[in-house]
């Protein structure tokens, strides 16, 4: 019932407020109290990105192998996998820089008026003549093969100077 999802918003605002003794009490008590433990390892794999973000990468590696762990061997034996990833991210730095900058960038997509404008020329494919001839992939300037950052415009001309990491969601 509604405890399911009550004790879950417990552990993840235990973690994302760095509590390691109340995240792993909330673990705890869902997993003794029957919960699937894919289902606490699926909601880990969110959090990591959610939550910690970039301020530490490993956090997905750590999510998807405890999700594999647990697949693999099973309550009870997979809880120690479980509590070693809870401990984990209660412990790691927290960062929600790409989760809001996606939100920006969905905002962005739902508000647009009229058509979303066109991906610019120089990015598109050319895999025929007829596209090459009508300027698919003309001027686009292939980075790996410049010793210094190229300067290239990626985003559609209407978009240009957008930054969504510093637009914030109103």
């Amino acid at each position: 019932g509604e405890e399911h999802y009550n004790c879950i918003s417990a552990l993840h605002k235990s973690m994302r407020g760095s509590d390691e003794n109340a995240s792993l009490y909330w673990l705890a008590r869902m997993l003794e109290g029957g919960e699937d433990p894919l289902y606490v390892a699926r909601r880990l794999v969110r959090f990591a990105s959610e939550d910690i973000g970039l301020a530490d990468p490993l956090a997905l590696t750590q999510a998807v192998a405890a999700y594999q762990g647990c697949h693999f061997i099973g309550m009870p034996e997979c809880e120690v996998i479980l509590a070693q990833c809870v401990v984990y991210f209660a412990r790691a730095p927290k960062s929600i820089e790409v989760y809001r900058a996606y939100g920006n960038v969905k905002e962005c997509l739902r508000t647009h008026m009229g058509p979303l404008p066109p991906v610019p020329l120089h990015l598109r494919n050319a895999p025929t003549r007829l596209m090459k001839n009508l300027g698919y992939g003309k001027g686009y300037k292939y980075n790996p093969m410049y010793k210094e950052p190229v300067e290239q415009d990626y985003l559609p001309e209407e978009l240009k100077g957008t930054d969504f990491f510093k637009e914030q969601k109103t």
